[in-house]
């Protein structure tokens, strides 16, 4: 076996060959947040069950250390529709602005509604040349998969994750979208808690073969 991330730490990038020259290379990651029993959002595509926590946002694995060093970003359409609605509720249409600076990609085989001015690219099909494309545009910072569950296991059968991080609540659902839809072996590397957060960091394990 090969551990994906002898890169060992969430800072750290690897050497990258390029015709000519030396690329930095980030580690493509998965984080997320998860119920106990390993779902997402519920059987109506809720998330009520994560935002009644309480977490430290400075503590450990925290979203803000985590972005300052993501570059690029991909989901699947139902998280990106979940973000739409979400971000514009309770707003006026003035105010309405995709979250995120940074490029992002978007795997649908539906036509979606575009956000005026964000830097997304609808794609869909193989997820190979998409990352080569993200690697390319993160420049050096890391890839996350937003979610979900589905889409971060292709990146994973692809060989193409490199960590799955995640926020574990104390709650359990029974039913509704899965943290990750395939088998995905998994090798720990950080687990601490933040408040009412169990979190984990792992390395995702590859076949050397």
């Amino acid at each position: 076996m090969e551990w994906a991330t002898d890169r060992s730490s969430p800072e750290a990038c690897v050497r990258a060959a390029d015709p000519g020259k030396d690329v930095d290379v980030g580690l493509t990651q998965y984080y997320t947040a998860t119920t106990l029993d390993g779902f997402i959002p519920d059987a109506n595509h809720s998330l009520d069950w994560l935002f009644t926590r309480d977490q430290d946002r400075a503590g450990i694995l925290n979203y803000a250390e985590f972005i300052a060093d993501v570059g690029a970003l991909a989901m699947g359409s139902t998280t990106y529709e979940w973000i739409l609605e979400h971000d514009r509720a309770g707003k006026d249409p003035a105010e309405w602005k995709w979250p995120y600076e940074i490029p992002g990609w978007v795997f649908t085989s539906r036509q979606l509604e575009a956000m005026p001015e964000a830097p997304i690219e609808f794609v869909s099909g193989d997820v190979a040349p998409v990352h080569a494309e993200m690697v390319g545009a993160a420049r050096g910072k890391h890839v996350w998969i937003v979610g979900g569950g589905d889409l971060a296991g292709q990146f994973a059968e692809a060989g193409l994750l490199d960590e799955v991080i995640v926020y574990i609540a104390p709650v359990t659902l029974g039913s509704g979208a899965p943290l990750l839809s395939r088998r995905v072996e998994l090798r720990l590397e950080e687990l601490g808690r933040n408040r009412d957060f169990a979190c984990a960091r792992y390395a995702v394990v590859r076949d050397s073969a």
